[in-house]
């Protein structure tokens, strides 16, 4: 089985080619911007045909799109997010119609949540700013596709290798920038809002089940871990991981989004009638092992 990853170098790709790996009878490929890439590709800025003559010749039995942005300006997300997807679906359909394509896409698609009521597949999309926005437009441009594809609704990512662009990555580097010690301060926004964490090697495992699971399967599946926590109690975990004997100052206001999303959480029952998935990690588990990946040698 020929299985193309794109955006392999990233956190979510990585994790993904990593377990991809260890299935017996896989021959994983990697596309993207790296020269280690097995396909170079930029889905940013690539153009269909050109996309389809490198699928012609790398000949996949299965695509997983893990390319994307979190940041950036609005133009930027509206490339990576948006474009790409519909670059990737128009260009499969051309050369490789019969292939399995697995989006990651994202639970801030959805928007804002109702407190205690978790939401499903089926829920009305409002995404409140560009990043949502430009990852539901990348859902609708593989789920109007044709192919057989399935978009993966993730939730916030957290775990081993988790970026300093992302919330769990940035608390981890400020921990150890600010250091242990009583007199030591971290100035955070508000940290009430409630997110759905989901360990990023559950993610990848429910990635690799959908790439080889029978037969079609929904359209969208939401990957999260299920449940609603305060961002207060992931900062606090974290910080009881690092030793951390300082204050801990939250200010009045957050991110926007924060402000705007106080409360997510995805119902997660569709992809374990779908793919047999659960989590597998409980948030300690993964803030365990993101503040022990990234200890010093």
């Amino acid at each position: 089985m020929r299985i193309l990853v794109l955006g392999f170098t990233g956190y979510l790709g990585t994790h993904v080619v990593e377990r991809l790996r260890a299935l017996p009878g896989a021959q994983v490929l990697g596309g993207g911007r790296s020269p280690a890439a097995d396909l170079d590709v930029d889905l940013a800025l690539v153009r269909p045909e050109r996309l389809a003559k490198a699928l012609t010749s790398a000949a996949p039995d299965t695509v997983i799109n893990c390319a994307g942005a979190t940041g950036g300006d609005t133009v930027t997300l509206a490339e990576v997010n948006a474009r790409g997807p519909a670059v990737l679906c128009a260009a499969l359909r051309e050369a490789a119609p019969a292939a399995r394509l697995v989006h990651l896409g994202s639970a801030a698609e959805y928007g804002p949540g109702a407190p205690g009521i978790p939401v499903t597949e089926s829920a009305a999309t409002c995404p409140v700013g560009p990043y949502g926005a430009t990852k539901l437009a990348g859902t609708v441009a593989v789920t109007a596709s044709g192919l057989d594809a399935v978009v993966l609704r993730v939730g916030n990512p957290v775990g081993p290798g988790a970026p300093p662009s992302g919330l769990p990555g940035r608390i981890a580097a400020l921990l150890r920038e600010t250091g242990p010690g009583p007199e030591a301060v971290l100035r955070l926004g508000d940290l009430s809002a409630h997110r759905d964490f989901v360990d990023v090697r559950d993610v990848a495992r429910a990635a690799v089940l959908a790439a080889t699971a029978p037969g079609p399967l929904p359209p969208v599946l939401n990957i999260g871990g299920g449940r609603a926590v305060p961002v207060r109690d992931l900062v606090r975990g974290l910080a009881d991981l690092a030793g951390f004997r300082g204050r801990i100052e939250e200010g009045a206001a957050g991110s926007a989004r924060s402000a705007q999303v106080s409360w997510q959480c995805s119902d997660i029952a569709a992809a374990g009638r779908a793919l047999g998935w659960r989590p597998a990690h409980t948030l300690d588990d993964a803030l365990a092992a993101l503040w022990e990946g990234g200890r010093a040698p």
